[in-house]
C-alpha cells in the first residue's frame, strides 16, 4: 500500500542503526540478522501513520514504531524456537543459524533495546508508552500460551479462542496505532479510539488468515494452503465446526484431526468438506465481516479529516485482501 511506503523506507534505513555493532558479537549479530531479513512493517508504520495523521510530525514517532518492531521480531526469535521452524522469512531461523540459546538470550537483548527506545521520550510520555508497551508485552506472552496450551485439548470454547488471538496478534496492531497516537498528544480517548480500531482489525485479519489457511489461493496466499489442518491446529472452522455440526460431523473432525495419514491432502479435503457442510465457513465469514465492521466504526469516532479516514479504512481493506 503506497500511503505505508515512506514510513517503511524510513524504518528500513533507520532500524539497523538501533542496534549495536561490538562484542560480544553471537548477541548482537543475530539481532542484525533478524533485522535485515525484511518483514512488512506494518505495525511500526501504522504507529508512523497514526502520528503523522494526528500532528504532521511522524518523525517523533520514530523511537516508538522501531520499539514496536524489535518487540515484534523478538517474539517471532522465541516462537520459533518454541515451534522448532528452520525458516523465517524464507531465511534459516536464528536458533538454527546459531542454537537455541543464543537465539533465546539475543531475543531478551531485542526486548531491552525495544524499551530503551523509550527513553528518547520525557514524561509523561515515556510513562504512558511505556505502561502501553509493558501490558502489551505481556499480553502476547499470554495469548501464546493460550495457543500452546489449546494444542493439548481437544475442545476449545469460541471465547477462549477469540480470546487468544486478541492477546497474540490483535493487541500489538492497537497499541502500535495508540503509541502513535501519544506521541502526537491525542487525547485520552482520541487514543483509545486508534486502539480498538486497531484491535478489531487484528481480530478480523486473523480470522481471515483461519480462513485462507483452509480455502485460499496457493498462489496469493503465501502459505502452504491447509498447514494449518495438517498441524492439527484448532482454528476458528474447527471451533466453529464442533459448535455448529451435528454429533456425527463432530466426531468425523475429531477422527480427522487424530490421524496421521501419508497423504495428508485426503485429510485436507475431508476436514474442508466438514467446515462447509457444518456452517462453519459461513459462520466465519460473517465473523470476520462483523470485526471489520466494528474497526470501521470506531475509525469513523476518530477526530480526523474524511481524507485520513478513506486513507485508514483503505489500508484496512487492502490488509484484509492481502494486498499490503
Amino acid at each position: 500500500m503506497k500511503i505505508l511506503e515512506k514510513y517503511i523506507s524510513l524504518l528500513d534505513r533507520n532500524l539497523q542503526n538501533t542496534v549495536p555493532i561490538k562484542d560480544p558479537q553471537h548477541l548482537y549479530e543475530p539481532i542484525n540478522y533478524m533485522i535485515s531479513i525484511g518483514g512488512k512493517r506494518i505495525r511500526p508504520a501504522l504507529t508512523l501513520m497514526a502520528a503523522d495523521f494526528i500532528s504532521g510530525n511522524y518523525m517523533q514517532a520514530l523511537p516508538a514504531a522501531m520499539a514496536v518492531e524489535l518487540f515484534h521480531n523478538f517474539s517471532l526469535i522465541h516462537d520459533d524456537i518454541m515451534d522448532d521452524a528452520p525458516l523465517r522469512r524464507g531465511h534459516t531461523t536464528v536458533h538454527e543459524k546459531w542454537n537455541i540459546n543464543t537465539g533465546i538470550l539475543s531475543g531478551d537483548a531485542m526486548l531491552i533495546l525495544a524499551y530503551r527506545l523509550f527513553e528518547q521520550y520525557e514524561s509523561p510520555k515515556f510513562r504512558d508508552l511505556a505502561i502501553l508497551f509493558s501490558e502489551t508485552a505481556l499480553q502476547v506472552c499470554e495469548g501464546q500460551q493460550r495457543d500452546m496450551d489449546f494444542e493439548k485439548r481437544d475442545q476449545v470454547s469460541f471465547e477462549e479462542y477469540i480470546k487468544m488471538i486478541e492477546q497474540k496478534t490483535a493487541v500489538l496492531v492497537g497499541a502500535a496505532l495508540q503509541m502513535g497516537a501519544i506521541v502526537a498528544d491525542a487525547a485520552k480517548h482520541e487514543q483509545k479510539i486508534m486502539y480498538e480500531f486497531g484491535r478489531n482489525l487484528g481480530i478480523a485479519f486473523q480470522l481471515q488468515d483461519d480462513y485462507l489457511d483452509a480455502f485460499g489461493d496457493p498462489e496469493t496466499f503465501g502459505k502452504q494452503v491447509g498447514g494449518d489442518i495438517i498441524a492439527n491446529k484448532k482454528t476458528i472452522l474447527f471451533i466453529m465446526t464442533e459448535k455448529m455440526g451435528n454429533v456425527s460431523q463432530a466426531k468425523e473432525l475429531l477422527y480427522l484431526y487424530n490421524t496421521i495419514p501419508e497423504d495428508p491432502s485426503h485429510k485436507i479435503e475431508g476436514v474442508k468438506k466438514l467446515f462447509e457442510e457444518s456452517g462453519a465457513v459461513a459462520a466465519t465469514k460473517e465473523l470476520i465481516e462483523n470485526y471489520s465492521s466494528r474497526a470501521y466504526a470506531f475509525l469513523e469516532e476518530m477526530n480526523l479529516s474524511a481524507d485520513k479516514k478513506s486513507q485508514f479504512r483503505k489500508f484496512g481493506e487492502d490488509l484484509m485482501r492481502r494486498q499490503i
